[in-house]
């Protein structure tokens, strides 16, 4: 994905937000952000829900899936709805 995205946050103070909800899992936003402008990311579909889901690395190498939602087309937007680390695919 190209920097032309917008990563929707909620306020950080939400209880019900994305900020928190992925501090939950030791994260910021700035590790969903690498994933989600990397280049080398990869995007599919999440079995479970439906959602898309962006793989990738953190700037630190840690490995993360990001699930989110599109919010708009133009300017290009999504709603990141969670993200947690996951062990990297073997080739």
């Amino acid at each position: 994905m190209s920097k032309e995205l917008i990563v929707v946050w909620d306020l950080p103070d939400d209880p019900q937000g994305n900020v928190r909800h992925i501090a939950l899992h030791g994260l910021t936003m700035d590790d969903v952000e690498d994933v989600l402008y990397s280049r080398d990311s990869v995007t599919t579909f999440s079995r479970s829900s439906g959602q898309p889901i962006t793989f990738g690395h953190t700037t630190a190498g840690e490995h993360l899936a990001v699930v989110w939602e599109l919010v708009a087309d133009d300017p290009r937007m999504i709603y990141a709805i969670t993200a947690y680390p996951v062990p990297k695919a073997r080739d």
